[in-house]
């Protein structure tokens, strides 16, 4: 089963990025995305490597973003995969068997092509996006997520991403989202994991006090 909470890198410089992983590892994160953009393959991979030993140290799942021979060298648990990126039907070819892959979507028909691909879990967004980020897609909110996960009635677990705030979480679950892949809130208080955990696991509780 795929961790609720997604923690997506952050920093200024790879050195600080590996901090912040370390953080987020010792703040009780279960999962991370390694998110590191303008460095060179040889740089993302001495990366890689430091970040899988911290992750590996606290027993936390480590998935490497986009770059998936990279994700098979250092024996990450996964590759998360964009839109525009590399097949994952490929990307799974070139992987280990028990590496998950993750693929982002936006749109319902994004979703339905990445089921027909097989993938371990679907990060849906954006949630809302930041007023400096330029906007390709436009921004689901809750309506746009409770209008696809009930058009795709799947198992395969969806995870809401972007700009989320601890206040946003419990209605987002009602939406039929899994989880959530969350960077800045995170980043600027490692404390707020707990938080986020307390109110992901605690859809968990309601949804087994149904079930039984």
């Amino acid at each position: 089963m795929i961790p609720k909470l997604h923690y997506i890198s952050q920093g200024n410089s790879p050195k600080e990025v590996l901090e912040n992983i370390q953080k987020a590892c010792s703040s009780g994160a279960e999962l991370v995305q390694l998110h590191l953009k303008n460095v060179s393959d040889k740089k993302f991979l001495e990366v890689a490597k430091e970040a899988r030993e911290i992750t590996s140290y606290f027993q936390t799942r480590l998935i490497i973003h986009e770059h998936y021979k990279i994700a098979k060298e250092v024996k990450a648990d996964g590759v998360h995969l964009e839109k525009n990126g590399i097949c994952p039907t490929i990307a799974r070819i070139h992987i280990y068997t028990w590496q998950i892959i993750g693929g982002t979507a936006n749109t319902l028909k994004h979703c339905k092509t990445l089921l027909e691909k097989q993938v371990d879990y679907i990060t849906l967004s954006p949630f809302k996006s930041s007023i400096t980020q330029n906007k390709k897609y436009p921004d689901l909110g809750l309506n746009g997520f409770t209008l696809i996960t009930e058009a795709l009635k799947t198992e395969t677990p969806i995870i809401g991403s972007g700009e989320i705030t601890i206040a946003d979480v419990k209605d987002i679950l009602e939406t039929g989202v899994s989880g959530i892949a969350v960077s800045e809130a995170v980043t600027q208080n490692f404390d707020r994991i707990k938080t986020f955990n307390q109110l992901l696991n605690a859809s968990s509780t309601e949804e087994q006090r149904h079930t039984f």
